[in-house]
């Protein structure tokens, strides 16, 4: 964790600011290592290690504001650099909307530990991470005679953060992540060169699964074989746990206060009303011990706390951090969800297939774009053909067009399926009456 010295020195930061003509401060100090091992066709292709040191410092200044960063902490280096932003921002405009949260809504400290850090990060041989990412390159290697080239990754890191704020907040968090990666190209029809990828990844080492990725990823890239488009229409759409989260990100996007401030969002005045399906029901639970997006406070100090989003299909929150809320003249809420959760079903994504009689999965988007004022959307998709419960052919070069909140009116079953590997909990889904153009 962030040692007591540097600690001193956050402290030390922010006090020294406080002297020196700000009415209040915000500083983070953070440190991190990460380590790469990427191997191609069975050689290896880049090796990478990095550390950082940092230290982020935010200044209230005469009712104007700035934030700045930098990686040189020494003392004498820190109090020029801190003199000189302050003067630097009373050059700026005036924002009284800028301000530190109200004291009474922090994190107080004093919760079990969350256990997102495997305590022998530094301890794992530098051969056995290099190994793993041969050992997927191996799976692939050989298999096919239409495989064109193998990609695999293994990499790790640990990230820490040590913040205090001049009103009385101060917290610490950390994390670890482990992860490997395999993609693979072959030689599909014609002029066709398919690609696909596996992957998993864990907040601990032992947790990680280590034999099977490359396998899989082979596996991936060898169904989209004759891939080709079907005819436009409506279908029903299963979407695998791999992209589902793509079609709530827009969602969640819109609830944000900057998005609401800038009437930039399809939600604004949305508040209490229904207008998804009563299947959907999404939550933030913040606090699960050894599970990644894991934490007491949002990047402001605000205690997280478990809550409502959408429930049955009624929207129930917005996140307002304290600048969004002041500009809306509104109660602040959090700056973002921790660990989103659906109620789910009790059928993972072959059992949602089985229940279609026409319907298209959808196991990847390629590029598009939705209107965050409209929440019409138009994206390229890749995936299969369903028919009477049975996957038949792949097929790609097809999009899918909408509107977010009808599609999500028109969900039609969630799976049970989803991803510890992302701290967005979303299974595999199923919605009914989906434009997609194709022939």
């Amino acid at each position: 964790m962030i040692t007591d010295k540097n600690k001193d020195l956050a402290q030390w930061a922010m006090d020294f600011a406080l002297k020196n003509g700000c009415q209040a401060s915000r500083v983070r100090l953070y440190n991190g290592s990460s380590s790469t091992f990427e191997i191609r066709d069975s050689k290896i292709d880049r090796l990478h290690q990095a550390s950082e040191n940092g230290m982020n410092i935010e200044l209230f200044v005469d009712g104007r504001y700035a934030s700045f960063s930098t990686n040189r902490l020494d003392k004498k280096e820190l109090e020029k650099f801190i003199k000189d932003n302050i003067e630097s921002t009373r050059f700026l405009a005036e924002d009284k909307a800028r301000e530190l949260p109200d004291p009474s809504r922090y994190y107080k400290g004093g919760q079990p530990d969350l256990q997102l850090v495997d305590s022998n990060f530094d301890k794992i041989n530098p051969d056995d991470k290099v190994k793993l990412a041969m050992d997927a390159c191996g799976e692939i290697m050989g298999k096919d005679d239409r495989i064109i080239s193998t990609n695999t990754a293994y990499s790790d890191s640990l990230y820490q953060q040590y913040m205090v704020a001049s009103n009385g907040f101060e917290g610490e968090n950390a994390s670890t992540n482990f992860s490997l990666t395999a993609s693979v190209s072959v030689h599909g029809e014609g002029d066709a060169r398919p690609e696909s990828f596996w992957y998993d990844s864990s907040l601990y080492y032992d947790s990680l699964v280590k034999k099977g990725i490359g396998t899989k990823a082979l596996e991936r890239v060898l169904r989209k074989i004759g891939q080709k488009k079907t005819k436009s229409g409506k279908y029903q759409m299963v979407v695998d746990n791999m992209n589902s989260a793509q079609l709530l990100s827009p969602i969640l996007s819109a609830l944000y206060g900057s998005s609401i401030q800038q009437k930039d969002s399809f939600l604004i005045d949305k508040l209490d009303q229904k207008l998804f399906s009563e299947k959907l029901t999404l939550f933030d639970k913040p606090h699960q011990p050894k599970t990644r997006g894991a934490r007491y406070f949002d990047r402001e100090g605000v205690a997280t706390k478990e809550s409502s989003i959408i429930d049955k299909g009624v929207l129930k929150t917005y996140f307002f951090d304290t600048y969004s809320a002041n500009l809306m003249k509104t109660t602040p809420t959090l700056s973002s969800p921790s660990i989103l959760m659906m109620e789910m079903g009790d059928r993972d994504v072959n059992g949602l297939i089985a229940d279609i009689d026409k319907g298209i999965l959808i196991t990847g988007f390629n590029g598009g774009n939705s209107n965050s004022t409209t929440g019409d959307f138009s994206y390229g998709v890749e995936g299969f053909l369903i028919e009477n419960g049975k996957l038949t052919q792949p097929i790609s070069e097809m999009n899918v067009t909408g509107n977010f909140i009808e599609l999500w009116k028109n969900l039609k079953a969630i799976g049970n399926d989803t991803l510890n590997s992302s701290s967005w909990k979303i299974p595999s889904l199923a919605f009914d009456n989906v434009d997609f153009s194709g022939l």
